[in-house]
């Protein structure tokens, strides 16, 4: 499913994904998503490039580049933990909305996050219901990458799943019909993860479908 934010925004905030390659494609994953940052305090921001949606990619040289308005600045990220993991610390000097674009290093492999708002320190903690949050998580896992950009998952719009079932999917993925080109790859989603997943994927939704077309 894609919301209007999504339609909105996707054209201008997410650069491809599946872009072609000497060695194919790659899709990028963000590990831990924060819902918001707090300006000074540094953001630990770890995420994953897997080759053709599935190989871990090693030895890359990524970065995380924040824009805010005319401020702009580069933070290099080092291998992480496991392979094809990577990890930085980013600073967000000043409150406002920030927009992070992963550069993995993989040929023009980016994404571009939705936007990260940065409250000021001192400031009470933020609510964001799990609808909002799915929808960040939605880019920042990829999903919006093989169902919306480069469609090579099954298209979402307009449809609706029943929650255990999609829960269940998201957390061990699986081969539905057997003529799909790839599976998709297991996330490792938390539980919140995955609840915010469903609550955005069933928002404003009317047809009850299962993943792969089955109704309910």
């Amino acid at each position: 499913m894609t919301t209007r934010a999504l339609r909105v925004l996707v054209p201008g905030l997410l650069l491809p994904v599946f872009m072609t390659h000497a060695g194919g494609w790659a899709i990028i994953t963000v590990d831990d998503l924060p819902d918001y940052a707090v300006a000074g305090t540094p953001v630990s921001l770890s995420f994953m490039v897997r080759q053709h949606g599935e190989e871990p990619l090693e030895k890359l040289e990524p970065r995380i580049e924040a824009a805010s308005g005319s401020s702009r600045f580069v933070t290099p990220a080092r291998p992480g933990a496991g392979r094809g993991r990577y990890t930085a610390s980013v600073t967000l000097p000043q409150a406002g909305n920030w927009t992070l674009t992963i550069r993995s290093g993989f040929g023009r492999s980016d994404l571009k996050l939705l936007p990260m708002a940065v409250v000021k320190p001192g400031t009470a903690v933020m609510t964001v219901t799990d609808a909002d949050r799915g929808e960040r998580l939605f880019v920042a896992k990829g999903c919006v990458t093989c169902h919306v950009d480069a469609k090579i998952g099954p298209t979402l719009d307009g449809r609706r799943f029943e929650p255990t079932y999609l829960a269940g999917f998201l957390a061990k993925p699986r081969r539905i019909n057997q003529s799909a080109p790839m599976v998709m790859p297991n996330l490792g989603l938390a539980q919140r993860e995955i609840a915010s997943l469903v609550a955005y994927l069933n928002a404003d939704r009317q047809v009850g479908l299962r993943p792969g077309g089955d109704a309910r």
